[in-house]
């Protein structure tokens, strides 16, 4: 395996995100809370989902929705207290489930303390903690901000203006204002950020999800032949995580870093596989959903992912990004799938029902960690509307829950013009009360209620896919992979798992996963699927569309799925 020992209880984890302010409000402020979270374990376990990764609840002037951290050991007032995320964890562990917290390591508030020390004319024991140039005139090729402070400096910037770097130094130095990675106050900038996360894991956090993992040390790109790339960044995640997982073996993290090669060597235990990481083209995770030439271009015609029943093509493309890393990784850690996050467009309404139950096959039944954001589960929709606390494009992703066909959708009892952001509302944008019911009811406007006990729904289908992932171990996480069927010229794509036996190498359970996203059917011999069999063929363990056997080879039918149990 990796660097270090991973957590047993990741084998089997099924992910659920989490944002806060948008799950659910006990309080009738119009803004979800901990708990509403605590509420609403049981629909979380439910469907299936072990684990919670829960976006940033610390204290924060939200102008990046918390991910302007001002103090890191505090629960924003709006979401609760400390001690109601210590009952979340403690609830949590007695239902069988993790929590993980979201880790904002490279950046603070403005109006962190720290930032607020730091910025000071005379000097103090955090004047460097984060990066500052020698002049109030003198910028830097990075994002910089300058006449803010009384301090004779500009600051770097990660992300808003509102979001000074903290110092975990420069790879390569071309300035004196700029610190070594080993220097003093990158070590105390390490240190600092290890004392956080003993200070949540003490509490009963099972982990983190860390934030732009791969931006702590700059100019940290070029490090000449044979490197992996970030080797100062790997270098201080090593000695982060080692000094915590020592503390702390079963806790588990996982990276926004998007090249798992780097970001396992680093001491993660899971990098996610994600669509922003272009590097010029589309990567494979973009053209499986969200393959389109404006991120927000809802217009299926405009749609070439592979999960596009008319608009999509072959899965090769994919598989020519993800393959190599797969298996140049699939030893050391797990590379994981979501269904959508906090960052990017839902797949509704852009892909319809059946062409998510295609896409949903696929994503829980690959290798690695699954993440299924929240409302994900029951078909929520991107939503066109204006920007709150910095989400810009990504607002119409963070929208509250739909629960029911009450009030606010069941999310709060509060006046709409206090909700955090507005519910979907009705196609031809009547609001009252007995329209919107009317729309949950036809199924445009989804919701948990509506789907919940409806074995066609969605939501059945979600929840269908997590039970047969938990229930065999070759659709679980260190399970391996293969492809069988990819042609160039189709849609088709069928893949082998495979689970070992205790005792050695034999395989103790196989399972064939086979689809057919595209609109005209396509015929793969029995031989080129592993020597699947007519009776596997008879007896799926879940299906959609048509899919049968002559005796000899498998027609998939059109936006067709099946999960086969393989003899062995």
């Amino acid at each position: 395996m990796g660097l270090y020992s991973h957590a047993q209880w990741l084998k089997d984890a099924v992910f659920y995100e989490i944002y806060p302010q948008s799950f659910y409000d006990t309080n009738g402020d119009g803004i979800g809370d901990i708990q509403g979270i605590i509420k609403k374990l049981d629909y979380v376990k439910s469907l299936g989902c072990n684990a919670i990764w829960l976006n940033p609840c610390y204290d924060s002037p939200f102008k990046d929705a918390g991910y302007d951290v001002r103090d890191y050991k505090k629960v924003a007032a709006r979401y609760g207290t400390n001690e109601d995320l210590k009952q979340l964890f403690n609830e949590a562990h007695t239902c069988g489930m993790h929590i993980l917290l979201d880790l904002v390591p490279g950046h603070t508030s403005e109006e962190h303390e720290w930032f607020k020390k730091s910025s000071k004319v005379q000097e103090n024991e955090l004047s460097k903690r984060y990066i500052w140039t020698d002049s109030a005139f003198s910028g830097y090729s990075m994002p910089f901000i300058g006449g803010e402070t009384e301090r004779d400096a500009t600051y770097i910037l990660n992300f808003f203006k509102c979001q000074p770097a903290l110092n975990y130094g420069f790879a390569h130095r071309d300035r004196d204002w700029q610190s070594s990675p080993d220097s003093k106050e990158a070590a105390e900038t390490r240190a600092a950020m290890v004392d956080v996360m003993r200070f949540w894991l003490s509490l009963g956090a099972d982990g983190f999800r860390v934030d732009m993992a791969d931006s702590l040390v700059k100019n940290d790109d070029n490090n000449g032949e044979g490197s992996l790339g970030k080797d100062n960044t790997i270098r201080a995640w090593q000695e982060m995580l080692g000094t915590v997982k020592e503390e702390y073996p079963d806790a588990a993290f996982v990276s926004e870093w998007g090249r798992p090669r780097q970001a396992l060597a680093a001491g993660f235990d899971m990098d996610f596989y994600l669509s922003w990481r272009w590097d010029g083209n589309p990567n494979g995770y973009a053209r499986l959903a969200r393959d389109v030439d404006n991120a927000l271009d809802n217009n299926p015609e405009h749609d070439h992912s592979y999960f596009s029943a008319r608009g999509g093509g072959s899965i090769c493309p994919f598989l020519d990004d993800y393959c190599p890393q797969y298996e140049s990784t699939c030893d050391q850690g797990y590379f994981s799938f979501i269904t959508c996050n906090h960052d990017t467009p839902r797949m509704a309404p852009r892909l319809d029902d059946r062409e998510r139950r295609v896409a949903f096959g696929m994503l829980l039944t690959m290798p690695g960690v699954p993440f299924v954001y929240y409302g994900d589960e029951i078909g929520m929709k991107y939503l066109d509307i204006p920007t709150k606390e910095g989400g810009y494009a990504r607002t119409g992703t963070r929208t509250p829950m739909q629960w029911d066909d009450t009030k606010n959708l069941g999310f709060s009892t509060a006046a709409k013009s206090k909700l955090y952001l507005p519910v979907e509302a009705r196609a031809d944008g009547r609001t009252c009360a007995n329209s919107r019911k009317q729309a949950v009811e036809s199924g445009e406007i989804p919701t948990v209620s509506a789907q919940i006990n409806c074995e066609d729904s969605f939501l059945s289908w979600v929840r269908s896919l997590i039970a047969l992932r938990h229930s065999r171990a070759s659709l679980q996480a260190d399970a391996s992979w293969r492809v069988l069927y990819a042609p160039v010229d189709g849609r088709g794509f069928a893949y082998e798992r495979c689970a070992k036996s205790n005792e050695g190498e034999s395989a103790a359970e196989r399972s064939i996963v086979v689809m057919n996203p595209g609109v005209n059917a396509e015929m793969v011999t029995f031989e080129a699927l592993a020597n699947l069999t007519q009776e596997a063929v008879e007896n799926p363990l879940l299906k959609i569309g048509e899919v049968l056997s002559d005796g000899n080879s498998l027609k998939l039918g059109a936006q067709s799925f099946a999960i086969f149990n393989l003899p062995l």
